[in-house]
């Protein structure tokens, strides 16, 4: 009885994280943009998206950089920029990280996870998501909905 509890707990662990299809691994083209800082806490950002998806969806992630090492610094330094619509302080939270993708900018081998962030102000009825590379690096946007703290 106790080695068919645990050849059933075996199937179970095995076929519980299979997937019936296999998806395709984003792929952001590994971009190196080298970020300007405001402060040292903060990173300097000049444009606005106009783009609804920009850090909204795992598609089109808000790109940091930094890597290992500086990533979550660098993922701080953008959120620390941000206000809400009318200049509100935002706060933040990580809620933990998902989504493989292909990078030639990881320290582990060629791909990275997004991290997620649940962003709230003030007058807000629902936190919002926005996702985070912290391996590849473009330019920054402020993404729709919010405003630069300054």
């Amino acid at each position: 009885m106790k080695t068919l509890i645990i050849l059933c707990f075996g199937i179970m662990v095995t076929t519980a994280c299979s997937s019936p299809k296999r998806s395709v691994m984003l792929d952001y083209g590994s971009p190196t943009t080298q970020q300007t800082l405001r402060n040292e806490h903060v990173f300097e950002i000049r444009l606005f998206s106009d783009d609804p998806s920009y850090g909204y969806t795992k598609e089109s992630p808000i790109m940091v950089g930094g890597g290992v090492f500086e990533g979550a610094q660098n993922q701080r330094r953008f959120l620390n920029a941000l206000a809400g619509p009318d200049g509100e302080q935002i706060s933040y939270t990580r809620l933990g990280s998902c989504c493989h993708f292909k990078t030639d900018n990881s320290a582990f081998g060629d791909t990275g996870l997004l991290d997620m962030y649940a962003v709230t102000y003030d007058g807000l009825d629902e936190e919002i998501i926005l996702y985070l590379n912290m391996y590849d690096s473009d330019l920054l946007k402020v993404p729709v909905g919010f405003t630069l703290i300054y």
